[in-house]
This record gives structure tokens, sequence and C-alpha cells, in this order.
């Protein structure tokens, strides 16, 4: 159920999102998909579509070319449509995706830090 634009959340978190660094951060690549996508292409390069589906283990059709779109509008991945039969669409990061890998490293080594801890 969406916000209406006009309610307390809505307000606030537009203005968490436009006066906060980590806020406006993780309104860009925060969520259980893309930050996996970001992930995948970070230690791939290079995924073609279909091996970007296989390793998302459990995201609908839907989803995926959602997350895809979105990052893609946001300027963090590239879309590669290359002009052959069968179509062959291939994705890679930005330098501005790339530009979140010390951020994703820091997390990925946290998250294994410390899962075991907040699991107890």
């Amino acid at each position: 159920m969406e916000r209406k634009a006009n309610s307390t959340n809505s307000i606030n978190e537009v203005y968490w999102t436009e006066n906060c660094g980590i806020a406006f951060t993780l309104s860009v690549i925060g969520g259980r998909w893309k930050i996996s996508i970001l992930s995948f292409l970070l230690n791939d390069k290079k995924l073609r579509y279909s091996e970007l589906k296989k390793r998302l283990v459990g995201i609908s059709e839907r989803m995926m070319i959602s997350k895809l779109k979105e990052l893609e509008l946001d300027g963090l991945v590239n879309r590669i449509v290359h002009q052959q039969v069968p179509p062959k669409v291939e994705y890679e990061l930005t330098e501005l995706g790339h530009s979140l890998k010390d951020i994703l490293v820091l997390m990925d080594k946290w998250g294994e830090n410390n899962m075991m801890k907040i699991e107890e």
C-alpha cells in the first residue's frame, strides 16, 4: 500500500533522503535485490540477464526487471543490448556503480563478522 504524499512518513522520507547522505545512499541501493545485483556485477564485471536471474534465487521476473531499470535510471548499471538473434542483453556497473565498491565490501565484512552475534 502506498503512502499519501503529504503524510508525515512521506514528508520525513523525502527530508531524510534529500538531507542525509546515509539515507540517500540506502534509498538508492537499499533492498535485497539491488544490493545483490550490484555485488554480482562488482565481482563478475558483466553478466547476461539470464546469468543474473540464475543467481538471484527467488526473484520474480517483474521484480528483476524493475530493479535493473531503477539501477539503470540511477546511473549505477549499464544495459548493453547486442543486436543479434537470439537477443543478448548484458549488464555492467557504470563508473558511479563501481564507486560503491568500498561500501559494499565493508557491508559484507561487517555482516560476516556480526551475523552470529546478532542471531544469538
